[in-house]
């Protein structure tokens, strides 16, 4: 089936073309966490910023979980996924995988060991489509749509996730991870 014909839905993954030129999405992987005929909304999973939740939250309990860059719609807010389908006010993604709820019983949950952190993925920004966008996006190319995977949400490593991801849809996007960031140095 053609990535590009594959129904949008919450969970659903977006894989940056190789050759994307927005700084914001090179090589990204992206999760979608709503979709409908409004918008889009999602989070980049494999771009991690360099700092700890606890280095932007000094209060933050557990405060050793990496921050990633979530995309370039309010960088200054603080969005999560995670496992914990008991938090008050979060919004299912797919099996197993929530986005937001409770601030303050995040951090009680935590505290308490009731919510693991390794079980809990921190954004700053998000990734924001238009009505008709991200369809148009779709039309040039520049995302393939892969099955949703929760699981990697959490484990997987972020310096190699487009090219995992790439190499698990089949032969021919596989070669796809290979290419050079800059098509001259091919």
């Amino acid at each position: 089936m053609d990535t590009k014909t594959k129904p949008i839905v919450p969970g659903t993954l977006l894989l940056s073309e190789p050759f994307m030129t927005e700084a914001s999405f090179t090589r990204s992987v992206v999760l979608i966490t709503e979709h409908s005929d409004q918008g889009s909304l999602g989070f980049i999973l494999n771009k991690p910023t360099g700092h700890t939740i606890g280095q932007v939250l000094e209060s933050f309990p557990r405060g050793d979980s990496q921050l990633y860059f979530g995309g370039p719609v309010e960088t200054d807010s603080l969005f999560y996924l995670h496992n914990s389908a008991h938090l008050k006010g979060c919004r299912k993604v797919a099996s197993g995988l929530y986005f937001g709820g409770d601030f303050d019983a995040l951090k009680s949950g935590l505290l308490s060991g009731e919510i693991s952190p390794r079980m809990i993925r921190f954004f700053a920004g998000y990734a924001g489509w238009d009505a008709g966008q991200l369809s148009n996006e779709l039309k040039t190319n520049s995302w393939l749509v892969s099955n949703p995977h929760p699981e990697l949400t959490f484990n997987a490593d972020a310096s190699c996730l487009w090219e995992q991801i790439l190499k698990g849809m089949g032969e021919e996007y596989a070669e796809l991870a290979f290419y050079p960031l800059d098509p001259n140095l091919n």
